[in-house]
């Protein structure tokens, strides 16, 4: 399986955590510098792929809302992409993408919004797996003594 790039997680954190949890944490940041839309937030649709037992063939599972922008913040240019239809969260997203990518703020944003919300993140999935677990049933098989 290949290895995620530094980039590929901080976008996946940034796509995964609540709108109001990255809107919070990029108010940490303080003043923002000026920033436009390549493409401004835009809601479309996108087909979700699956593969029956994880390495079966694959299928079209179904479709999902989709949230993609694009901006520019100082010369470099950030992507997002979000599932929903929470503009702001793409848009922030993008803008952060952007800010990571740029020497003098990808620092401040990785201590101040990635590893927050990478934590949260974390801990979500932990109580998931827990919860899951807890429900777990294990099956057995008896042998008649024939």
């Amino acid at each position: 399986m290949e290895q995620k790039t530094e980039r590929q997680s901080w976008m996946a954190t940034l796509a995964k955590s609540s709108p109001e949890d990255l809107e919070k944490r990029v108010k940490t940041l303080g003043d923002l510098p000026e920033y436009r839309f390549l493409r401004s937030p835009e809601i479309g649709l996108t087909m979700v792929r699956g593969r029956a037992g994880g390495t079966g063939r694959v299928f079209n599972l179904g479709e999902m809302t989709i949230v993609r922008c694009t901006a520019i913040v100082e010369e470099r240019i950030g992507f997002g992409y979000v599932g929903g239809r929470s503009r702001r969260h793409a848009e922030l997203a993008a803008v952060c993408d952007a800010l990571l990518q740029h020497p003098n703020w990808r620092d401040r944003v990785r201590e101040s919004v990635i590893e927050p919300l990478q934590k949260e993140l974390d801990g979500q999935k932990e109580t998931q797996q827990r919860q899951t677990e807890s429900t777990k049933v294990n099956f057995f098989t008896l042998l008649r003594g024939e």
